[in-house]
């Protein structure tokens, strides 16, 4: 059984670790001890039992933070049990459907033998930071396409596999 759990995520406008902090909950409310924290911040994994990293989406490539947080810890990695979840598309597409993910999480997915991935909506509004995000806005294609009960559940499906042993 899994005691301490990582929920670690790259994001530049927050809604990346919104999602992190509803899984982190959900993993808490089943008795793990969760943290939640930016994977720039994260020196190491090795006091953890799992790991859950999450990236933003940008132009079809997880947020740098969570690429190189991978990059950075791979061989500790591998060697516990390991979730993946991007967010992004500013559209209803990934509660209609299965979003695989993008070429570089999948092959890291691959190295570390990543239990699974799952694509979750993101969330684009007033104020977000960048100039294509700006366009985006500009464009009417902002919202908040977060579905978080569709986030509680997979959550809730991590936590039975770490407190089922």
């Amino acid at each position: 059984m899994a005691d301490k759990v990582l929920v670690t995520y790259g994001t530049t406008n927050g809604s990346t670790a919104e999602i992190a902090e509803a899984v982190a909950a959900v993993l808490s409310k089943d008795g793990l001890s969760v943290e939640a924290r930016p994977a720039r911040n994260v020196a190491s994994v090795a006091s953890y039992d799992a790991v859950v990293v999450g990236g933003a989406l940008y132009a079809g490539r997880w947020h740098k933070d969570a690429r190189r947080f991978v990059r950075r810890h791979r061989r500790t990695l591998a060697e516990r049990p390991v979730w993946f979840f991007s967010s992004g598309p500013l559209d209803a597409s990934a509660s209609e459907r299965d979003i695989p993910p993008v070429r570089g999480v999948r092959r890291a997915m691959a190295r570390l033998d990543v239990r699974e991935h799952i694509t979750f909506g993101g969330r684009l509004e007033e104020g977000a930071k960048g100039r294509v995000a700006g366009m985006i806005l500009r464009s009417g294609k902002g919202g908040d396409f977060r579905d978080f009960g569709a986030i509680e559940t997979w959550a809730a499906g991590i936590a039975h596999e770490l407190t089922r042993s």
